[in-house]
């Protein structure tokens, strides 16, 4: 039996087998940009016991490597079916966008498109979808953003809270200015992914409680609920009495049946050394945000995230300080290819700057997320490090499906400044990987 590879039953249906330990079976409902499957996902194995799967995506740049520009066309193709199905506005760019996306090295300029009587308050869930909701935000003329974290604030309450059952990581948290939600306007969420909805419907009862309003919108690259799951949220909405929309890029059926127990990957670390580094200090493009601090560092967080809320004023002037910051690294590059590694939650800066900084560029991101590694071709996730998190050596953070020496250089992307004695444990992982230079790029603390 294959391995991962993705088995065309019709022009709809499909089936994955993960590893001989999962058979997916997976029918598309909708797809009206007709967007190639095996463009958007492949398919992995969590270690966790609440969902053994996971849709690996290949343009978040979470996971798997991607060309930057492909995460934030991502974004706009979203908004694009966002105001499209919501307000019936044909996009003049659609077009445009559609054909970026399906070049192997897209070229993007994406400009605000979406008019200014269209004004929610958009926000991403963190950890994987922080860069698809600010991608999604810039589309908007007028609108505000802002992510959920993972992050606890001792000194400062969080606005909202709410959990998501089925994660390695249950707890949201949002730390916002509260006039930002104490309005009326539509609540935008936008997600990479929806399975049953339930994360979804947790942030909505949670903003509701204390921020009523009317209109909600639930926004994904895919769209997976059952038929209970869209009863649930049709249920949800009468017991709030508010309306609830879903737009989606890609919406469908699928079933899993677990086949046989999967055997933990393991593997030794003989990593002694790591190559040159070179320091790069961002902080005269970005402003250090005036509160909070994490509890173990003493390096503020940057405001222009969307972490602490960002307005499309704020928006249109941080595009233009990204612009200048990925001028500077351009310079810097010594490598034919790329790889540029945003940390975290932190990851639309990166991907943004990244997506300037000319070709052979590549963009992902450190994660949260265990998931099963196994070196066979089809498989989601194929290699990968492990390592603590440098800012919260508590926290287990991995790095996916790069092979050694695939990349000349790395640009390592750090919203604050990090001690070397914190960074230790993944320099040394990362000498596994063969750069041959490594840059690491701090945009708070430090000085200029």
């Amino acid at each position: 039996m294959r391995n991962t590879q993705i088995l065309t039953l019709s022009n709809r249906k499909y089936m994955y087998n993960i590893l001989d330990f999962l058979e997916t079976h997976l029918e598309i409902t909708d797809n009206l940009y007709q967007l190639p499957v095996d463009d958007l996902f492949t398919m992995a194995a969590r270690i966790n016991k609440k969902r053994s799967f996971l849709f690996v995506s290949k343009v978040l740049g979470k996971h798997l490597p991607i060309v930057p520009a492909k995460g934030l066309l991502t974004g706009a193709l979203l908004a694009s079916r966002y105001v499209e199905e919501t307000f019936k506005i044909k996009v003049p760019q659609i077009e445009s966008l559609l054909s970026s996306f399906l070049m192997n090295e897209p070229k993007i300029s994406i400009t605000p498109f979406i008019p200014e009587n269209i004004n929610p308050v958009i926000i991403g869930f963190a950890e994987t979808a922080t860069a698809l909701g600010h991608s999604f935000f810039t589309c908007f003329k007028h609108a505000e953003f802002f992510h959920t974290t993972r992050e606890e604030f001792i000194e400062q309450k969080a606005v909202i809270t709410f959990e998501e059952e089925h994660s390695h990581a249950t707890a949201h948290r949002c730390y916002i200015p509260e006039e930002m939600i104490k309005n009326e306007r539509e609540i935008i969420l936008v997600d990479d992914e929806l399975t049953t909805g339930k994360t979804a419907l947790n942030i909505i009862q949670s903003i509701h409680q204390n921020f009523p309003r009317q209109k909600y919108t639930i926004v994904s690259i895919l769209d997976w609920r059952s038929e209970e799951d869209k009863q649930a949220l049709k249920h949800f909405e009468k017991q709030l009495g508010v309306s609830i929309n879903v737009v989606s890029l890609v919406r469908g059926n699928v079933t899993v049946k677990q086949v046989r127990d999967i055997e933990l990957y393991s593997r030794n670390n003989s990593a002694k050394s790591h190559p040159p580094i070179e320091i790069v200090r961002l902080s005269t493009f970005f402003q250090a945000a005036d509160d909070p601090k994490f509890p173990a560092m003493k390096v503020p967080y940057i405001k222009e995230t969307g972490r602490f809320g960002l307005s499309s004023f704020e928006n249109q002037t941080l595009q233009q300080n990204i612009s200048k910051a990925a001028s500077l690294l351009k310079e810097k590059r010594e490598g034919r290819t790329t790889l540029c590694l945003g940390t975290g939650e932190f990851m639309y800066l990166p991907m943004k700057i990244a997506s300037e900084m000319g070709s052979n560029i590549f963009y992902q991101s450190t994660t949260r997320s265990p998931i099963y590694i196994h070196d066979r071709e089809g498989y989601g996730v194929r290699n990968g490090i492990v390592f603590p998190n440098p800012e919260d050596q508590a926290i287990v953070n991995y790095v996916y499906n790069i092979q050694p020496e695939q990349y000349d250089e790395l640009f390592l992307f750090f919203e604050r400044e990090i001690d070397m004695n914190r960074l230790k444990p993944l320099l040394m992982e990362l000498d596994q990987l063969k750069f041959q230079t490594i840059k690491l790029v701090f945009f708070s603390g430090g000085g200029s």
